[in-house]
């Protein structure tokens, strides 16, 4: 299972490709609000419902946390310290940190792209503390994956569900949704 995070001022096609792409691929995904209420609205006025509102951290079965970008949402992410304590949880028990557009700089605000490749959306890359910044669309170091930004939503998206379910699942998923 894998946690989504999602503040007001979130990318929406950064959110919803990676949801959509890893339940195709059968992986269990839950749409987290770091707010007190399920409904949260995008940076370009897209208002969904969550699965769930804020809660007492990592979810059990948790396999990786997800970062959505988006200026505000970003924003939003890197003063909650509900996602700091998750993504201090995520990182002890060595889960996915995954984080696409300006999202990396909230791991690097807590220091987890120490020593790791990553990229980030232009202009982010002095946010991300320690990391060996890349020229790539999609980046895995370990644990960590990280994006460039809304054109990269499905690279990134293929490339947790391949991390999480194998190539064969990521390529079935691809030709299913003639993705070229």
């Amino acid at each position: 299972m894998v946690m989504v995070l999602f503040a007001d001022g979130f990318e929406e096609i950064e959110a919803l490709a990676v949801v959509d792409i890893l339940r195709r691929g059968g992986v269990e995904v839950k749409m987290v609000s770091i707010q007190a209420e399920k409904w949260v609205c995008g940076a370009h006025g897209i208002r969904i419902e969550t699965d769930i509102a804020v809660g007492d951290g990592l979810l059990p079965e948790t396999e990786a946390v997800i970062l959505p970008g988006g200026g505000p949402g970003t924003e939003r992410l890197k003063q909650s310290a509900w996602v700091e304590d998750t993504l201090r949880r995520a990182q002890e028990k060595e889960l996915y940190l995954c984080a696409i557009c300006a999202a990396p700089s909230v791991l690097g605000k807590y220091g987890y792209l120490k020593g790791k490749k990553a990229i980030c959306y232009d202009g982010f890359e002095n946010q991300l503390t320690g990391a060996e910044i890349t020229d790539s669309a999609v980046v895995t170091d370990g644990k960590v994956i990280t994006s460039k930004g809304a054109g990269t939503a499905h690279l990134f998206a293929f490339e947790i569900l391949k991390q999480l379910k194998g190539e064969a699942t990521a390529q079935q998923v691809k030709e299913s949704m003639k993705y070229e």
